[in-house]
C-alpha cells in the first residue's frame, strides 16, 4: 500500500444498497468507499455515509468518527451514542443496533473483521 491523503468531506462515495429489512422507516440511503484493505481482508478503513431515516445493524468490531451529521444509536442491552461532528465512537462485533439518522452523517472508519 502506498501512503495518501483524501479529503472526506468531499471524497465520491459509491452507492450500498440496504436490505430492506433493515429499513425501520423513512427512505434512507447509505454509500461508502474502502480506501484500505488488508491482504487478509480483516482490517478496512473507509467512509460511510448514511441519509435520515431509521435502520437496524448487526456491527463489525469497528471505530469510527463522524465528520458531519448526527445519528443516535441504540444498542440492545447497551447504551445509546448520541454523535455528530468530531465524536470518536466504538462499536463492539455483535452489537445489534437501531441507527435514527437525523442529519446525513458522514463517518471515517476502521474495522476489524473475525
Amino acid at each position: 500500500m502506498t501512503s495518501f491523503t483524501t479529503h472526506i468531506p468531499t471524497a465520491d462515495l459509491t452507492p450500498e444498497p440496504l436490505d430492506p429489512s433493515q429499513i425501520v422507516s423513512g427512505t434512507p440511503e447509505v454509500t461508502g468507499k474502502v480506501l484500505t484493505e488488508s491482504s487478509d481482508g480483516r482490517q478496512l478503513r473507509g467512509i460511510w455515509q448514511i441519509t435520515p431515516g431509521v435502520v437496524t445493524d448487526v456491527e463489525a468490531d469497528e471505530m469510527f468518527v463522524v465528520l458531519s451529521g448526527r445519528a443516535t444509536i441504540e444498542i440492545e442491552g447497551g447504551p445509546t451514542l448520541i454523535v455528530g461532528p468530531g465524536d470518536c465512537a466504538v462499536l463492539r462485533e455483535g452489537d445489534r443496533t437501531t441507527w435514527t439518522v437525523h442529519e446525513t452523517l458522514r463517518k471515517a472508519y476502521a474495522i476489524t473483521l473475525p
